[in-house]
């Protein structure tokens, strides 16, 4: 049995660093095979987090918004025609035509999102689609394993998303006992992604811009946020006065809350694997995203990096004990 590992088992040890100033390692990465942005920081595709005020500022800030899958068809369709080519759709794999007819719109592409995404059913749908779009982007996910990734990219995909049940809101590993620790999952599936040279999205478990840069340095192209940005100002999330101040409601989609709403209750013959939980609004997402990425810049100097290839070049990993964490955070 070998060992896995979460963000807080292991370190980054520094390099030798000839970046003359934080300001000057550039933050472009890929986003699919065919795709680069300006940051490498993605809003999940949750309903309690992307929304029209989000996805403006996303844009403004080199990212690119993925609309949720359980979108109504009406809203989608508007958002599709206002930002065309700079937007993807996302949906599962039961409506091929309702997919069809989004990107016909002017979709750049889609995510096709499944809680277990390594499955028969999961690459026929790829590719049927890739048959009738084949200039259309794909982002499938989620996996967690190497073999899941390779096989995704076989089907048709043009980038993976990897993670299963590090998500603030997610139960999935505690209802089921399935589920690689996040930082194993995306370095293993890295070593392959290597190779292939389609780019991974690290989904789950990010809490602050220590964790992007593991993220990154372990081989992803990009971190996608859940629960960061469902708490900022401008998410879908709802919003309410709580004793200390505004409050945003944050919820797994296997939660049994997001499935009262869209199904009238949980599906027979299964257990929610998310949960719901109200917790403070941290503020705007701009100072979020300014925050990670000034956390990412100063990473990338201490790695003597002066681009996100280059971090994960030099990258050089420890195991740390689990007296680590309580000595690197301040003591006052």
């Amino acid at each position: 049995m070998r060992k896995a590992y979460t963000f807080d088992d292991v370190a980054l040890v520094p390099q030798f660093n000839n970046v003359p100033s934080r300001t000057e390692p550039s933050l472009e990465t890929w986003l699919t095979k065919n795709r680069k942005i300006g940051i490498p920081l993605i809003c999940s595709n949750m309903d309690t987090a992307i929304s029209e005020e989000l996805a403006d500022l996303l844009l403004e800030e080199g990212s690119i918004p993925i609309f949720h899958r359980f979108t109504p068809k009406d809203a989608q369709t508007k958002w599709v025609k206002k930002y065309g080519q700079n937007s993807f759709i996302s949906c599962g794999i039961q409506k091929i035509d309702e997919t069809r007819e989004l990107l016909d719109l002017g979709a750049a592409g889609v995510c096709i999102d499944v809680a277990h995404g390594h499955s028969d059913k999961m690459f026929k749908f790829i590719q049927e689609l890739k048959k009738t779009h084949p200039d259309k982007e794909v982002i499938a996910g989620n996996v967690c394993t190497a073999m899941a990734y390779h096989d995704l990219v076989n089907a048709g995909a043009d980038a993976v998303k990897v993670g299963v049940g590090p998500g603030a809101a997610c139960t999935t590993r505690i209802v089921t006992g399935f589920g690689v620790p996040q930082f194993t999952a995306i370095y293993d599936c890295a070593k392959i992604a290597e190779k292939l040279r389609v780019p991974l999205i690290a989904d789950g478990g990010i809490r602050n811009s220590r964790d992007v840069v593991l993220a990154l340095a372990a081989g992803a192209s990009t971190v996608m946020l859940g629960k960061l940005f469902a708490l900022t100002n401008e998410s879908a999330a709802q919003k309410r006065k709580g004793e200390k101040g505004l409050e945003a409601k944050y919820r797994g989609q296997a939660s049994e809350d997001f499935q009262e709403d869209f199904y009238g209750g949980l599906k027979n013959k299964t257990v929610a694997e998310g949960i719901a939980f109200w917790a403070p609004v941290s503020g705007s997402a701009k100072e979020l995203i300014s925050q990670l990425l000034g956390g990412l810049r100063s990473g990338l100097t201490y790695g003597g990096a002066k681009s996100i290839k280059e971090l994960q070049r030099k990258a050089e990993f420890v195991e740390v004990s689990s007296g680590y964490m309580p000595e690197s955070y301040p003591r006052s």
